[in-house]
């Protein structure tokens, strides 16, 4: 199996693929939703430039073996992901993995980590509502179901019933994410050991397959907290795994992150804790009045902050450099959606190092439009403390609530 290393944003070398591999890669991109750029180099007919875009991780075909590393480490991408599934802090000495690691692999080894300290207290229980026909009654008869299933028969007896079992949404969530790891091919025999010792563990729960857009959240209490890091990490194995997607003949496996999204995703967790805003506020990508009165051109800003029908702040997420020279384009973006909110003032934030806040002042108009920017390479602390500050940014900017906005 050929193994290519990529660089997200960044153009290979020259890559030799033949015709085969070439079409498995074409496929496994669009399979996988994969932002990777294939160009044939001019006067050749196997080699090939090869140029990722904002997804980072790692993906297999038949004979190819891609690893796309991301900007950041390895350690802070999986601390970031954490913390944007379920507000989880990991220390650094519970990341025990390489820095080299491919992402799977990295990943494996902590999922076993905290699988192995949360499993030391043995397998968590709970109740667990089940229905069946059973020859005794067993909680409540199902009226309904006996009579429509089972009309003038006695036995067996329609019922629910809640039964206290260790096989739950939890350990099901582990197991699952255990069993598509192992499905992907790991570099670290470590790796593939701690997974096969989790699923020993969980021997006896069901396996049940969760679709990658439909994993259910977890509440979390003074009970069950000591399983939120490996359920964390767990819903992140399940939400990014795509295992065996196929298209005809070719088939392709991977761990993908569209660093996009989850820019996206970790701003609006992050703001929303710094802002202390309330669970019956909307805060997040919603789509707002449209920009014309006949309703035809639609705006879905990436933030908005609602109070009811009242709209408090408007910004868009932007993963990429801005480099001190914005494009026009977000700005006209922008100021689209402060307009049609009759808002002050709205806010870009950009990946990229921490630079001094650029506000721009729109003629006739009044509106600010606010340019910061946000870098993830530092240490989970410290990326959470510069949101503080766009959050500061954010209250400064809030409409004045005597002049507060309201949905069209």
């Amino acid at each position: 199996m050929q193994e290519i290393n990529l660089q997200e944003h960044q153009e290979s070398g020259p890559h030799s693929l033949s015709s085969e591999q070439r079409d498995e890669l074409i496929c496994a991109r669009k399979m996988l939703a994969i932002d990777l750029g294939i160009e044939p180099i001019a006067g050749s007919n196997d080699q090939y430039l090869l140029t990722p875009g904002a997804t980072i991780g790692a993906f297999e075909t038949a004979s190819c073996s891609v690893f796309i590393a991301p900007k950041i480490s390895i350690r802070q991408l999986v601390s970031l992901l954490c913390f944007t599934i379920s507000q989880v802090r990991f220390q650094e000495d519970e990341f025990d993995f390489p820095e080299e690691a491919a992402l799977p692999d990295a990943l494996a080894l902590a999922f076993g980590a905290a699988a192995r300290r949360c499993f030391s207290r043995g397998l968590f229980h709970g109740y667990r509502t089940q229905e069946e026909a059973l020859y005794e009654v067993r909680g409540r008869i199902r009226f309904d179901d006996q009579i429509r299933r089972r009309s003038g028969v006695l036995l067996p007896t329609e019922v629910r019933y809640d039964e206290f079992t260790d096989d739950i949404l939890l350990n099901r969530l582990v197991k699952a994410a255990a069993w598509r790891l192992r499905g992907m091919s790991l570099v670290s025999s470590e790796a593939s050991k701690q997974l096969a010792w989790v699923t020993g563990m969980l021997r006896g729960i069901e396996q049940v397959e969760f679709p990658r857009d439909a994993v259910p959240k977890v509440e979390f209490n003074r009970l069950n907290e000591h399983y939120r890091g490996v359920v964390t990490l767990a819903q992140i194995i399940l939400r990014h795994v795509a295992f065996e997607a196929n298209r005809g003949t070719i088939r392709a496996s991977g761990f993908v992150v569209n660093m996009f999204r989850f820019f996206q995703e970790f701003v609006t967790v992050a703001l929303r804790q710094s802002l202390r805003i309330s669970e019956y506020e909307k805060f997040g990508e919603h789509y707002i009045a449209s920009l014309d009165l006949e309703g035809s051109v639609s705006l879905k800003p990436d933030l908005t902050w609602w109070k009811s029908d009242d709209c408090q702040f408007v910004g868009d997420v932007k993963y990429k450099q801005a480099n001190g020279d914005v494009p026009n384009a977000d700005l006209y973006q922008l100021l689209a959606y402060v307009t049609a909110l009759d808002l002050p003032g709205g806010m870009l934030i950009y990946a990229q190092n921490e630079a001094d806040v650029v506000t721009h002042m729109v003629r006739h108009s009044g509106k600010r439009l606010v340019i910061t920017g946000l870098d993830l390479s530092d240490s989970l602390d410290r990326v959470l403390s510069r949101v503080d500050e766009i959050a500061r940014q954010v209250e400064n900017l809030r409409i004045n609530p005597q002049f507060r906005s309201r949905v069209a």
